[in-house]
């Protein structure tokens, strides 16, 4: 019934753990009929959630009133006393639904870190994600495509009302007196009756007539398809996990499996382990494009990267294939910057993705490998390579180059430029799971500082 769903809602959230950390919500209002729903539910709410409202509000600049509409939100919120966060993007009568839909993410993650939110909220429901499900499967989405749109990201974008109809949104809402209210300002906007947009051609001309030939229970249909093929999505992310001999792990900006393993799989179980990586790391790999590179990937020699779309590269890194960020996209990341470690007492020292932490203790058998090791006491500067330098490994004999000791150790190409370096003044101490050096090895027994490396929390 209408009067239950803050109640449902209520239980959604907490089952599925929408909203895990306290902080502040910003809720993306149009000023449509959705979304003046999703925040007359949120006010009814609030004093249940540890949660900080605030409203975003996106002029497209597409219809000729958006400027309108913009001020019926503003006076909206502040009714309501709720700080709103408004950009204007004029965008233009012609502005096709993917370039709207792109501008406007852009333009409410702008506004989310402005106001400092936690999560970006939207309010997409059922109806939408029946659409989102057909559309797909109009454009020949496989498995993963067709579990439609998540409930949460891995961005924090959260969309609540997924469990919900339209219309069981809307019947609360006119019988909600605060929400009711809000209706009276609510925009219909003329675009989503335009036949020229694939979601309202859909909506109001093909989902009519399949539910006069098949009846309304083909909406609970397409739900049960998101549903199996969500439940598929996990499986095979699980899978991941439960094949030892894959190795999969995360890594920095990506995911990393075993090269070998996937070979040895039947070609159509390794494309779809793939694909589940790719996912892992934040890539969409569909299945027609991970069928056209697989055969180049596993021809490619060591430190080849194939282009994958939209900031996306997998790279053949020895024994390992490394799905992330292209180098392009990673330019736009801060990279790892020298910091001091040891001296006195314990403490950690954080390096890009890599940490070192250090503790007074009995030095023991100092070995050339691993992720532990002891060092004289007294500190040093962890930094990146340098072009050229040259360092004195244990047992070796004579200088040897840097980056030929990391690419004996196996780090991919790309990883090279901020693997970790301990140094003590113009010496080499260590390269963490690759080599220990000659310089400041202490005796066993004596006073000294154990040195342990994480790569990205490992």
């Amino acid at each position: 019934m209408p009067c239950d769903l803050p109640a449902s809602l209520l239980a959604h959230i907490r089952q599925s753990d929408l909203f895990p950390e306290p902080g502040r919500v910003l809720l993306a209002v149009s000023g449509g009929p959705d979304s003046l729903a999703m925040l007359g539910l949120f006010l009814a709410l609030v004093p249940r959630l540890r949660l900080d409202l605030a409203m975003a509000h996106v002029d497209h600049g597409i219809q000729k009133d958006s400027d309108g509409v913009a001020e019926r939100v503003i006076r909206m919120a502040e009714g309501l006393g709720l700080r709103l966060f408004k950009q204007s993007l004029q965008l233009g009568p012609g502005a096709s639904e993917t370039r709207a839909r792109a501008a406007r993410y852009d333009a409410l993650n702008r506004m989310r870190r402005q106001s400092g939110a936690r999560y970006l909220v939207t309010a997409h429901h059922a109806d939408d994600q029946i659409e989102t499900a057909f559309l797909r499967f109009l454009s020949g989405s496989g498995l993963a495509g067709l579990s439609g749109i998540a409930g949460r990201n891995d961005d924090d974008v959260v969309r609540p009302l997924l469990p919900f109809r339209k219309a069981e949104l809307m019947a609360w809402a006119r019988d909600d007196v605060l929400t009711s209210r809000l209706l009276h300002d609510v925009h219909d906007d003329p675009g989503n009756y335009d036949a020229a947009h694939d979601r309202s051609w859909l909506r109001h001309s093909v989902l009519p007539g399949v539910r006069q030939r098949f009846g309304r229970q083909v909406d609970d249909a397409i739900l049960r398809v998101v549903l199996h093929s969500r439940n598929e999505r996990a499986a095979w992310s699980a899978v991941l996990s439960a094949l030892p001999d894959l190795s999969f792990m995360r890594s920095g900006s990506g995911v990393q499996v075993a090269r070998s393993t996937l070979e040895g799989y039947d070609p159509r179980l390794s494309i779809v382990l793939l694909c589940a990586a790719a996912r892992e790391a934040g890539c969409l790999l569909g299945p027609e494009r991970a069928q056209r590179v697989w055969p180049r990937i596993m021809a490619a020699p060591s430190g080849r990267t194939f282009q994958l779309g939209k900031g996306w590269v997998i790279e053949s890194a020895f024994d390992r294939l490394w799905i992330r960020r292209s180098p392009a996209t990673e330019t736009e990341l801060p990279r790892a910057t020298a910091v001091r470690w040891g001296g006195s007492g314990g403490g950690r020292a954080t390096f890009g993705v890599w940490s070192v932490s250090w503790t007074h203790e009995a030095a023991e058998n100092v070995g050339r490998a691993g992720m532990t090791t002891w060092v004289t006491l007294g500190g040093g500067i962890i930094r990146s390579p340098k072009a050229g330098e040259r360092a004195f490994p244990m047992g070796g004999i004579g200088r040897r180059k840097v980056t030929r000791l990391l690419m004996e150790g196996r780090v991919p190409r790309s990883e090279r430029p901020d693997y970790p370096v301990l140094t003590r003044g113009d010496q080499i101490l260590w390269l963490p799971g690759i080599c220990r050096m000659e310089s400041d090895v202490p005796r066993p027994g004596e006073a000294a500082l154990r040195l342990d490396a994480q790569f990205d929390g490992r």
